[in-house]
């Protein structure tokens, strides 16, 4: 483990039966950085996401976060070590309005020190606040949450996250369904985030989202590794072009990367 390494999964195996969802997995997330995960449909991305959060326990192997061993430890207690998460589908409480909802991770989603209050304390609502602000949902938290748009809930579970104060975010394909425009309001708010220091990993099958905002990138297929490194270089490797992106999206990637340096 290197000293800027705060996540470090070691030969990480998720078997469901006799498939491998993930298959021996080792890899490392810096701290503030942003790691890009991408890889075709059934690759064990989310899984990995499932062990990482603690709702799939590994099969064999460990994950330390900042050294500490949380592979068997529960979804509650790695969230209160400092790992939130968002996922595909916009998860919020419908009936609660926007404030109340991220005020359920300000409040809950840190080690309590005893049994809540009937009010949030001040730090949780300062959290709350600094939360929703951050995600650009300050003047809705009054809104139902029902009654949101797509890209709104899903900065509202963003927001829910944050509110936990996080060492290190996982986001599970946080713009499937925006539209352009949509997807650059999402990325500065990633960009946002990762300015406070917050380590992220995300998964993405939109290449220009993920590549613009990764540091490295990191490609999964049939739950092993084919492709770690910087994002220059997922056109260019052809393991990656066969098996994900195909010659036509490489062609489309390499027009969006920069050229190599000769």
């Amino acid at each position: 483990m290197e000293p800027d390494d705060l996540l470090v999964c070691e030969r990480v195996t998720k078997q469901f039966g006799a498939l491998a969802a993930v298959k021996e997995l080792s890899f490392a997330a810096r701290r503030g950085e942003i790691l890009g995960i991408g890889g075709p449909n059934g690759a064990g991305k989310t899984t990995l996401f499932d062990v990482l959060s603690g709702l799939n326990e590994a099969t064999s192997g460990r994950v330390l976060l900042d050294g500490r061993d949380i592979t068997r430890a529960a979804p509650e207690a790695i969230c209160h070590a400092g790992i939130a998460r968002t996922f595909q589908l916009n998860a919020c409480f419908d009936s609660l309005t926007v404030r109340e909802n991220v005020q359920v991770g300000a409040v809950f989603g840190r080690a309590a020190s005893g049994l809540p209050g009937l009010r949030p304390s001040a730090e949780a609502e300062a959290a709350t606040q600094e939360a929703l602000a951050l995600v650009g949902l300050a003047d809705k938290g009054d809104v139902v949450a029902g009654a949101l748009p797509v890209l709104d809930r899903k900065l509202l579970m963003l927001a829910g996250a944050m509110a936990t104060r996080p060492k290190l975010l996982l986001m599970d394909e946080p713009v499937g369904g925006l539209t352009h425009a949509e997807i650059d309001l999402m990325m500065e708010t990633v960009r946002r985030i990762k300015a406070q220091g917050v380590t992220i990993i995300l998964i993405e099958h939109v290449m220009r989202f993920l590549v613009a905002l990764s540091d490295r990138v990191m490609i999964l297929h049939h739950g092993e590794r084919i492709y770690e490194g910087p994002a220059a270089g997922l056109a260019r490797d052809r393991t990656v072009v066969d098996v994900y992106l195909g010659e036509g999206a490489s062609a489309r990637l390499a027009a969006l990367l920069p050229e190599p340096a000769p």
